[in-house]
């Protein structure tokens, strides 16, 4: 008798289970029968809102040069610069990230032209503010382009000095404010520069110039481009004493976390694709705007791809953005942002 009540019991249990699976009311194809009901129910999406352009500047006059390991995309003058802002502005892009290639017979050990009232990255800001002065600018702060060794930092005996260039980064950050930057975007991975910048801008008045800070960049291999781009390649050695070990996860929370007591206002990750467990990591434990930086190498894979017929350039790009977002960014610097708004029609 006990047995076969038992066996009964066990009987009416696995009833229960098949009672309580909800197929076929349960159909989770259902939300994606169709465009209009996948678009619908999507979780994350792409807007002109999210980008943050990149812009490569030489002087000159115009100089519309097309940077070899980076297909379709520019160096511009400032003459030509001009248009391209006001093309950005017109597609709904609002932001811009600015960086400059600056002469062989400017560039020393100390930064000196870099904190030039009337260098070429102060005369950019200029420029920008004048044709669109609602466009936010954003500058690059970190010594490599204006380095005869092409570190981030002042070098001596081999070495990359971390206060002295701290120094130097923050008398360039006043000065970009001084031109009418609206963010300095300090993207050298020395400690402590993030306070010692804020402190300098609070100093001279421009409380409300906000620093977006590259607080996990990575020593990634994707950089190639980019230093084709600038000419700011090292001379010697490697930046791995200075920008993160990619091997490295916690040290990511470290680093932000930090350039957020300094007063960071926005946190970066770079480079992009893959790090995306960096993005949601460091969203997850702040709260502050988290950027991410979709760098040269990962849009140069893409374009070569695409041209030999490889991939479908159109659909991985939007692939990647999507994963950027979704991964927690709520800023994404891309060179396929002209792309990407295109397509998005």
């Amino acid at each position: 008798m006990l047995f076969r009540n038992y066996c009964a019991i066990i009987s009416n249990f696995g009833s229960a289970k098949i009672e309580n699976n909800m197929y076929p009311l349960k159909r989770n194809r259902r939300l994606r029968t169709n465009e209009s009901i996948r678009s619908l129910v999507r979780e994350t999406s792409i807007s002109p809102n999210d980008f943050l352009v990149p812009l490569f500047v030489v002087e000159g006059k115009g100089v519309k040069e097309e940077i070899a390991s980076m297909p379709n995309y520019f160096r511009y003058s400032l003459d030509l610069l001009e248009k391209e802002v006001k093309e950005l502005w017109a597609m709904g892009l609002k932001s811009v990230l600015v960086f400059v290639k600056v002469p062989d017979n400017l560039k020393d050990n100390k930064g000196t032209e870099a904190v030039n009232a009337k260098g070429l990255m102060q005369r950019a800001v200029q420029t920008i503010k004048n044709v669109c002065p609602g466009m936010l600018v954003m500058t690059d702060v970190a010594l490599d382009p204006y380095s005869s060794y092409g570190h981030d930092g002042i070098v001596e005996d081999g070495q990359i000095l971390n206060d002295e260039t701290v120094e130097v980064l923050a008398e360039m950050s006043v000065s970009h404010a001084e031109a009418g930057a609206d963010f300095v975007a300090p993207s050298d991975m020395m400690d402590g520069r993030i306070m010692t910048i804020r402190e300098a801008l609070e100093d001279e008045g421009y409380i409300n110039t906000g620093i977006m800070s590259y607080s996990a960049k990575y020593a990634s291999a994707f950089y190639g481009p980019f230093r084709d781009a600038l000419d700011s390649a090292p001379g010697f050695g490697d930046k791995k004493t200075y920008q993160m070990d990619f091997a490295n996860r916690f040290e990511a929370i470290t680093e932000t976390q930090m350039d957020i007591d300094e007063g960071a206002d926005i946190v970066m990750v770079k480079p992009g694709l893959c790090y995306l467990d960096i993005v949601r990591e460091i969203r997850n434990e702040v709260d502050v705007p988290v950027a991410v930086y979709q760098v040269s190498g990962e849009y140069a894979m893409l374009k070569a791809a695409a041209e030999k017929g490889w991939l479908d350039h159109d659909a991985v790009m939007m692939e990647q953005l999507i994963a950027m977002k979704r991964a927690g960014a709520n800023i994404i610097a891309s060179y396929f942002a002209k792309d990407a708004v295109n397509l998005l029609g």
